[in-house]
């Protein structure tokens, strides 16, 4: 009896309803359009400066660097997501020293694979930077179409959905996670790691099997994209 007639006092006191004190403080909460991205990566900011765009940074709004995100060189917006997703139960130590070891074992299998190579050709092909291989392995593990069920008529369809750019990434990272995770126990993670990095790199292994079967499962159910807009 107390507690509803405090509510009541409260609503007498406060005009609003509970939903326009909510989209007020949403409202409140986010950045207006006239707030810019920050540019955390030193070497975009080098390319500002070259490019002589730093004058459109000086008189607007900036927004706040996320509290991940940092100058170093070494910082990777991409491992830092890939780390994120990897983590379980907060442990993030654990996470990054893991990556650091398939970083490590990365490049040791390219440095055993150009040994073993017969010819230039060959020896020119191989990519030591563990960095722009894992880089390669997410941009070829990127799914570019969904399949979504959508209901007509009392029958259920697979329908074909293009996705934005944050889900092909999730999407990727998941696989390439859930395709070392399958590999034989007796290996080490970041052994596993590493081998499915190169493999989807060079447009193999189990993550990229995975994007390509959707992809043909989406050409299959072409004929029902119309339903998107029915």
């Amino acid at each position: 009896m107390l507690n509803s007639f405090s509510n009541l006092i409260f609503k007498t006191l406060n005009p609003l309803s509970s939903a326009a004190r909510s989209a007020n403080v949403r409202c409140m909460s986010r950045y207006g359009p006239q707030f810019i991205d920050p540019v955390v990566d030193p070497q975009e900011q080098k390319k500002i400066r070259e490019t002589g765009d730093l004058q459109t940074y000086l008189f607007r709004p900036i927004k706040s660097a996320p509290g991940n995100y940092t100058c170093s060189h070494y910082f990777d917006p991409e491992v830092a997501k890939f780390t994120n997703i990897l983590m379980s139960g907060g442990r993030k130590a654990l996470c990054r020293e893991l990556m650091d070891k398939t970083f490590e074992q990365i490049k040791r299998n390219q440095i055993e694979r150009f040994n073993k190579a017969e010819t230039d050709e060959e020896r020119n092909a191989i990519i030591f930077d563990p960095l722009i291989i894992f880089h390669k392995a997410i941009e070829n593990t990127k799914p570019i179409m969904k399949l979504l069920k959508i209901k007509r008529g009392g029958q259920t369809y697979q329908v074909p959905y293009p996705i934005t750019e944050n889900e092909k990434r999730f999407r990727a990272i998941k696989w390439l996670i859930e395709a070392g995770n399958d590999k034989p126990n007796p290996i080490h993670f970041p052994q596993r790691m590493a081998i499915e990095f190169i493999d989807a790199a060079n447009n193999k292994g189990s993550a990229v099997k995975r994007k390509t079967e959707l992809h043909r499962q989406c050409e299959a159910n072409r004929a029902y994209a119309h339903y998107r807009w029915a």
